[in-house]
């Protein structure tokens, strides 16, 4: 008897191992691909300009009745405007939205049979996932969900105490919440089309991620099945897909008071590192309470689209160089399918307009077949300066290659735009040192 049960015990366990599914490999290249995308985080507490769901954790009985019965009666985002919220990222060169359909605190941002904690209980009463879906696929951007399995709500009611550490708060520990929760993602998948990519923020997301594949094999889940760094950049290249998370600020959600924002500079720079790196971008935004971008997120994003728009090339369908992703203050990546390489050089200050510029490549070298130009700019003509000529020009020297190009394109009124400029090479060969 005791045999049989080993055996039968081997048998499951390791049925289990190997039924394991995973994202389908084409779809991790598309994912690959894409490079650049919007992570939102808005919930209900946007209202207090708290951090979101997470001020749950440890507060008071008074404090928890106030949150889960009176935020919703004032949540109102009069002003969300999902079809401007998606022209905005398609302008920005982002090719995937994800957003916050529930966030630990268990408010869930669609109209769910699953619990009366939801919008359509809100004096707004409209399905905001299901609105936000429309206008993303008007714009053909990929729809992304994050869902969040630890549910702070569903768990105070069985009486547990609210924490993202408690022994009930997993999936894996608690099996009404796993049924709860999967009853939830299956509404979220089956009511809205094709679903691209889902996010399980959890300790013990892989069950979540198992279901998702089994009812749907052909939806991408990021966190719950591939390394997404939150906040950080690796420190090397990471064979794909990956993926790195991360706030304009310092908070994911809103907040009004004591917030300090990074530069447009900073996060264009930070995309580039990224996608040297081999991963992909998830820049965060936290519209307010009444459902607008807040204006400093704006700026950002225009200034990222400004930046797109001329070099978005050197940013989608690309891969690691297979030598090197940084040289000083240059960023390298390639095209996936050519020995096209593409060459982030920033930090360059007082840069004017028309002004020529040398740098020196040590692990390319060029071939009979080499070009190299300036990604958004003709090479042809420097306004108001008809006698330069701004042709970008390259010698191979024995160990180095050297590439002088000049900033011709008049972006900024003052002639000097701050952000990296992209020089794209083609027909390179990579030199491993």
């Amino acid at each position: 008897m005791k045999l049989k049960l080993t055996i039968v015990l081997f048998l499951t366990i390791g049925f289990s191992a190997s039924a394991q599914l995973k994202n389908k490999p084409e779809l991790n290249e598309n994912f690959m691909d894409m490079g650049f995308g919007i992570f939102i985080h808005w919930s209900l507490d946007s209202q207090l300009g708290s951090v979101i769901s997470h001020s749950l954790v440890g507060a008071s009985d008074d404090y928890v009745e106030k949150y889960f019965n009176e935020l919703p009666k004032t949540f109102y985002p009069d002003k969300f405007d999902a079809d401007e919220w998606a022209r905005l990222f398609k302008v920005a060169g982002a090719e995937y939205v994800v957003f916050t359909a529930k966030h630990h605190n268990g408010f869930c941002m669609w109209d769910t049979k699953t619990t009366n904690f939801n919008i359509m209980n809100t004096p707004y009463g409209k399905d905001i996932v299901g609105e936000l879906i429309t206008a993303l696929r008007k714009q053909n951007l990929k729809v992304g969900i994050y869902f969040s399995p630890e549910d702070f709500s569903f768990i105070h009611k069985q009486g547990h105490l609210i924490s993202r550490k408690g022994p009930m708060t997993q999936v894996t520990a608690n099996k009404e919440l796993f049924e709860y929760d999967k009853a939830q993602v299956r509404e979220l998948i089956g009511n809205y089309g094709q679903i691209d990519v889902m996010f399980f923020d959890a300790f013990h997301s892989k069950p979540m991620a198992q279901y998702v594949h089994e009812i749907d094999p052909n939806i991408v889940v990021t966190r719950g099945e591939m390394k997404t760094p939150e906040q950080k950049i690796p420190d090397g290249a990471m064979p794909g897909p990956w993926e790195t998370c991360m706030t304009m600020g310092t908070q994911w959600q809103y907040k009004p008071t004591n917030e300090h924002y990074k530069d447009g500079s900073e996060l264009i720079e930070k995309l580039i590192e990224i996608r040297a790196k081999g991963g992909n971008f998830l820049m965060n935004i936290g519209p307010k309470p009444n459902g607008e971008i807040p204006i400093e997120q704006e700026e950002r994003l225009r200034e990222i689209a400004l930046w797109m728009f001329v070099n978005e090339e050197g940013v989608k369908n690309v891969r690691t160089v297979p030598t090197i992703i940084r040289d000083g203050k240059m960023w390298f990546t390639k095209s996936k399918d050519a020995n096209t390489a593409y060459v982030f050089i920033t930090k360059q200050e007082d840069w004017f307009k028309g002004f020529r510029r040398n740098f020196y490549l040590k692990n390319m070298k060029a071939t009979k077949k080499t070009t190299v130009s300036v990604l958004g700019q003709n090479d042809l003509v420097v306004e108001y300066w008809p006698e330069n000529t701004p042709t970008s020009r390259f010698i191979q020297h024995k160990d180095l290659l050297e590439i002088s190009i000049s900033r011709a394109q008049r972006l900024y009124n003052d002639k000097i735009w701050p952000n990296p400029v992209v020089v794209k090479i083609t027909n390179v060969e990579f030199i491993k040192e």
